[in-house]
């Protein structure tokens, strides 16, 4: 890919100083995907008082609240809610070629990808539930701190290597959302997905593209820099190229297409010459299915 400028470091130092306005960006962004996003409150077996409705047969005669029917004239029970917070767990891709933008124009793809991330953890937490940071400590938690704790791990510097998650250990039956371009061979990233599903996690995959990584719109002569010390490209016209690439690239897609299929895992893509709404949006929604289920 073409050299990225500005430079990474200097584009993450401005990120890291604009923290404040990354993490309202964030929380915006959120509310305009979902407003009053609540816990999942349902009928159930649970602590708290829910609300009262009338007697209907087939109503167990154990669930009368006698106090509040001695004050009607109708039989009344006492439904409670059940709340379920469960952990989700999100990773979010820091690697050297997340760094990539083909124009001023567009947001380098570590920047929507943390943004991505950053407001579905607000979204998450303000639903009740416990999120885990792959790759961060402290690991996991709940509330507004933790929001501020995600945004300044995903803007710091990344450790060598950490084009995937770490292997680890999480909570059985708990979601985990990976967010990155997942350009590794497909061999690598499969490992990952299948250590994560032998522990009976279920996930997401959400691949975040440049339009020209898609595309490949240049011509002419044009040198490629591997992010990663993958070594440079010449190539003398890229557009001989272009049918080949764009079929190697949408072969590559489909191979990660079919490893979250096969462990039963969600995969979604998203480019950043578009919004993050309508990516945020199918992913809350996938996730609120999965706690239905559970």
């Amino acid at each position: 890919m073409p050299t990225p400028d500005p430079a990474p470091r200097d584009r993450a130092e401005r990120l890291a100083a604009g923290l404040p306005s990354f993490s309202i960006r964030a929380l915006r962004v959120a509310a305009g995907v979902i407003s009053g996003v609540h816990g999942r409150r349902r009928r159930g077996r649970g602590e708290s008082f829910w609300q009262f409705r009338q007697f209907q047969p087939g109503d167990p005669v154990s669930s009368i609240d006698w106090r509040r029917t001695a004050a009607s004239q109708d039989v009344f029970i006492r439904e409670r809610e059940w709340e379920v917070a469960q952990q989700v767990w999100l990773w979010c891709d820091r690697s050297p070629s997340m760094d990539y933008a083909s124009s001023p124009e567009l947001e380098p793809k570590r920047t929507r990808a943390a943004l991505i991330t950053l407001a579905l953890a607000a979204m998450l937490l303000q639903g009740g539930e416990t999120v885990g940071l792959l790759g961060a400590t402290p690991r996991t938690g709940r509330g507004r701190a933790m929001l501020g704790r995600i945004a300044e791990h995903l803007v710091a510097d990344a450790p060598p290597g950490s084009g995937m998650p770490a292997a680890i250990r999480v909570e059985r039956h708990a979601q985990t959302v990976l967010v990155g371009d997942f350009l590794e061979p497909l061999e690598t990233v499969a490992a990952r997905v299948r250590g994560l599903a032998n522990q009976e996690v279920a996930g997401h995959l959400v691949q975040v593209l440049d339009p020209a990584e898609e595309l490949l719109p240049f011509r002419g002569r044009i040198r490629f820099v591997g992010a990663e010390e993958e070594g440079d490209l010449l190539i003398g016209r890229v557009e001989a190229v272009n049918r080949r690439y764009v079929r190697r690239i949408e072969e590559h897609r489909q191979g990660l297409a079919d490893i979250a299929r096969k462990h039963g895992w969600g995969f979604l893509t998203h480019r950043t010459d578009r919004g993050p709404e309508p990516t945020l949006l199918a992913l809350h929604q996938a996730l609120s299915g999965a706690f239905e289920r559970f």
